[in-house]
């Protein structure tokens, strides 16, 4: 029988490993959508961005990969099914849009914002359930995808 300290300790450690696994899924859907962007763009500068975003995100899913095997569980494989169902919106109305190369700036745009909202909203309710390194980790990254949220905007402008 677990005791109330065993059973707080359980279940503070499934909702960090859950949250992990949420940001996970989130890069993996960033990084497939950054690459599927980068075969439909028209500009040579646009293309060479968006993979190194695409890498940019594969980073991050492995730093979060590591920090979960590290936690003694299984990281997913994979990003999400609406992730996939999304990709599959952004196909119909590419094959529509007459100026593709503003519509990937424009999702990527609305793409970052999101997930600049969900590391907040992950570190503000996790503060004093992550350790430092994870904080810095997720809070790290956090920073850079804003970082890449205000140059996709300059890059907006320049289209």
């Amino acid at each position: 029988m677990k005791t109330t300290i065993e059973e707080a300790r359980e279940k503070s450690h499934e909702n960090l490993v859950s949250n992990l696994q949420g940001l996970l899924e989130k890069n993996y859907d960033a990084e497939q959508g950054y690459k599927e962007a980068m075969v439909k763009a028209e500009n040579g500068h646009l293309k060479e961005y968006l993979k190194v975003r695409a890498a940019l995100r594969n980073r991050f899913a492995t730093e979060l990969s590591d920090v979960i095997i590290n936690l003694n569980e299984k990281p997913i494989e994979s990003g999400s099914a609406t992730g996939a169902v999304h990709r599959t919106w952004m196909n119909i109305k590419d094959a529509f849009s007459s100026d593709s190369d503003e519509s990937i700036l424009e999702e990527c745009i609305r793409g970052e914002k999101a997930s600049v909202e969900e590391y907040k909203e992950v570190l503000k309710e996790n503060e004093n359930h992550f350790t430092p390194e994870i904080t810095s980790l997720i809070t790290n990254q956090m920073l850079e995808v804003e970082k890449s949220l205000d140059t996709i905007k300059k890059l907006e402008d320049l289209m």
